[in-house]
């Protein structure tokens, strides 16, 4: 692929080589192991490089990894992408078949796997991999490398903590280029297999340049990284190290775990998709924990409830901002601590960041007037090189260099973008169409509602029946109907559930994302 020379920029590898000299002696990782100073991320980062250059691993090859929140995971994606190599990262809560999928779908030559925090996994995919012909590392020694019978002769490389010891100091490499492909992500969806996104190493430095602009982090920032860093938790690593701050490692959500590590640690910046923040509001060591160092909170991966949000502007503090992007492109906007300051903002997902640029259009590719209600679509430096493997896909999403998100979108006169929908989520009921997150705001207003969940079920009479999941909150109790007729109130009949019925927890995808398809099978195998 032929880049314009207006296009070059740093590499990835100068980029990170960069971050980590500025400040050497500074706590770069802290996590219950231990810390480790950006010079010593740096050290292992060209050990690795070393190690895999030995194993004969060359500019344009792919390494998959599974891994859960290390530093040594970042640290391997810092030395594959220097290297001019590419980085697809298997997610820590993916099923399996899911896994080897993605191991096959990219075309990698290595596996490197986590054997502290998947063990069993880890096993599956190196024999996997074995039988394929990869190259298989584990992060640190593994209890389950002896055990290993490769067929055909294959044998697990090993660990990379031994390897590492043995190469030595090195020197750093710097030997990416602009146009070398640089990770292929895969997106979470509940449907059919997912997709690899594939970004080139021009198109990850806006990324981390937009983060570093647009967002607030504060300055030597103390991150607390809950989410898998496999996805947009860790976007937002290389930003806190450029402000000389310390990524503070956790693995699982515990909200009594988080609330306490928050007032040890002096936490200052932290990322909570809103399933979390419901469950940090709802959990009674929020009235007794020290959380005063919290600055800067951001959220987003799914729509947060108005009314919670409020909740949480009000116990924890004004520092909240929203995110918003997806897997194609991230970051697209943001609404900031400010803009949340503005009760009649709270709906929005911000204005867009530097780099992006976005329109609102019609199902015939016209912009739509301000204010109403079309197809997002962007363009940016950020933004993705094409899926994998699917020229099909790719020219369906890329129009004229314009990327259709899928989101349904309207914008204000100031600049604002107001995510109205997923254009595949709009529920067709009785020949008017309905889109859930209208709904969801409205359960959301009554205060027995914790958390919700509005999808449709196929209905001969209706062609789909508007249905709500609805958890709610402690001690509270309300029948189906009223939440029926608060909607109602508030929406209008056409928008007002067939149905409502109460679960205990909405289900997730690997993402974080509520799981509508699994719900919708539920109530479909029920009837």
């Amino acid at each position: 692929m032929e880049i314009a020379a207006h296009l070059t920029g740093p590499t990835m590898g100068a980029q990170i080589r960069r971050v980590l000299e500025r400040y050497p002696d500074r706590i770069a990782f802290k996590d219950a192991r231990g810390e480790k100073t950006y010079a010593e991320v740096l050290d292992l980062i060209s050990r690795y490089q070393a190690v895999l250059s030995e194993a004969g691993l060359r500019r344009g090859e792919g390494v998959a990894a599974l891994g859960a929140n290390r530093y040594e995971v970042w640290a391997l994606g810092a030395a594959v992408q220097s290297l001019g190599l590419y980085a697809t990262w298997l997610h820590p809560m993916g099923g399996v078949s899911d896994q080897i999928f993605q191991i096959e779908d990219a075309r990698v030559s290595a596996l490197v796997v986590d054997e502290l925090h998947h063990a069993e996994r880890g096993r599956e995919l190196v024999e996997f991999a074995a039988g394929a012909g990869l190259t298989a590392w584990s992060f640190g020694p593994a209890g389950f490398a002896g055990d290993l019978d490769f067929a055909g002769g294959s044998d697990f490389a090993g660990d990379l903590e031994t390897a590492a010891a043995h190469v030595g100091p090195q020197a750093f490499r710097d030997e990416g280029r602009p146009e070398d492909r640089a990770i292929i992500n895969y997106t979470g969806g509940t449907t059919g297999r997912p997709k690899g996104v594939t970004r080139r190493q021009i198109n990850m430095g806006p990324s981390t340049a937009d983060i570093l602009a647009d967002f607030e982090i504060p300055a030597s920032p103390r991150y607390l990284l809950i989410p898998p860093m496999s996805h947009v938790a860790g976007t937002n690593v290389t930003p806190t190290l450029a402000r000389g701050g310390t990524v503070h490692l956790m693995n699982g959500f515990d909200p009594a775990a988080v609330l306490e590590t928050i007032e040890r640690e002096r936490i200052t910046f932290t990322l909570f998709v809103p399933t979390m923040i419901y469950a940090l509001l709802d959990h009674p060591d929020l009235e007794t924990r020290d959380t005063s160092s919290l600055e800067y909170v951001l959220y987003g991966a799914s729509p947060m409830s108005e009314s919670r949000l409020r909740e949480g502007l009000e116990r924890i503090g004004p520092v909240f901002a929203q995110l918003y992007g997806q897997t194609e492109c991230y970051p697209i906007s943001i609404l900031s601590r400010e803009d949340h300051e503005n009760p009649a903002r709270l709906l929005s997902c911000g204005k867009p960041v530097q780099s992006v640029d976005v329109r609102i259009l019609d199902p015939m590719g016209e912009e739509v007037p301000v204010g109403e209600s079309g197809e997002l679509c962007i363009r940016g430096r950020g933004a993705m090189d094409g899926y994998w493997q699917r020229d099909d896909l790719t020219a369906e999403t890329i129009v004229d260099g314009w990327l259709h998100t899928g989101d349904i979108a309207r914008i204000d006169e100031e600049g604002y973008l107001y995510i109205v929908d997923r254009k595949k989520d709009m529920i067709i009921s009785g020949g008017f169409n309905v889109y859930p997150r209208e709904v969801e705001d409205a359960l959301a207003t009554h205060p027995a509602v914790a958390q919700m969940a509005v999808f449709g079920v196929p209905d001969e009479k209706w062609g789909e029946r508007l249905t709500a999941a609805v958890v709610l909150r402690a001690g509270q109790s309300v029948e189906p109907e009223e939440l029926m007729r608060h909607v109602k109130e508030l929406k209008g009949a056409v928008q007002a559930p067939k149905q409502v019925f109460f679960v205990d927890q909405l289900p997730q995808t690997a993402v974080g994302k509520i799981n509508k398809r699994a719900l919708s099978d539920q109530v479909v195998g029920q009837a």
